[in-house]
C-alpha cells in the first residue's frame, strides 16, 4: 500500500495537507469537498474514478463517502469539460427573473444544450441550482466568477469575451 504522501504529487498533497489542518484528525471526512476541488482543478476541470479512489485512500474514508458528495453537488464534474464552465442558474429566483431566456440565448447562440459541450472543447454550459445569488437573479458563473442581473446583452459580452 503506498505511503498516504505518495498518493498525489507533492504540490497535491501539500494542499490536501492544508486542508486538513483545519479539521480534527478524526474528522478527515471534512476534507472531502475541498479535496474534490484540489483534484477537479487540477485535472483540467472535471473528476475521475481514480481521483476519486485516490481521495478516499489518502483520507482514510470509505470510496463511496467520496463518490456520495461528488455525486450530489453540481460544482463536480464527472466528464471532461471545456476549457471555460458556463452555469446558469435556474432555480426559482433566477427562473422568475429570465433564466429561462438567458439559457435559451446561450443554448442557440452555441449550438448545445445544458449539459453539453461545443464541439471544440471551448464551453460546457450547466443548469444549476441555486447559487445564493437570488438578490442579483437571473446570475451565470463562468468559470467561477459570479455575474449577476443578466440581460442577453451581458450574456453576449460574456460569451464574446471567452476565448
Amino acid at each position: 500500500m503506498l505511503e498516504k504522501k505518495q498518493i498525489f504529487p507533492g504540490h497535491i498533497t501539500e494542499l490536501l495537507e492544508n486542508w486538513e489542518k483545519r479539521y480534527p484528525k478524526d474528522q478527515q471526512r471534512s476534507v472531502i469537498i475541498p479535496g474534490l476541488h484540489i483534484l477537479q482543478d487540477h485535472n483540467n476541470g472535471y473528476l475521475t474514478i481514480e481521483l476519486m479512489d485516490k481521495l478516499a485512500q489518502y483520507l482514510s474514508v470509505p470510496v463511496a463517502h467520496v463518490y456520495e458528495v461528488a455525486t450530489f453537488y453540481s460544482m463536480y464534474d464527472l466528464q471532461k469539460v471545456g476549457r471555460h464552465k458556463l452555469n446558469v442558474c435556474t432555480n426559482l429566483s433566477c427562473m422568475l427573473n429570465g433564466a429561462k431566456k438567458i439559457m435559451t440565448h446561450i443554448e442557440n447562440r452555441l449550438g448545445i444544450k445544458a449539459g453539453e459541450t461545443t464541439p471544440d472543447g471551448r464551453i460546457t454550459l450547466k443548469s444549476v441550482e441555486c447559487q445564493g445569488a437570488c438578490c442579483g437573479a437571473p446570475m451565470l458563473e463562468v468559470d467561477k466568477v459570479f455575474y449577476e442581473n443578466l440581460t442577453i446583452g451581458k450574456v453576449d459580452q460574456l460569451l464574446d469575451s471567452l476565448e
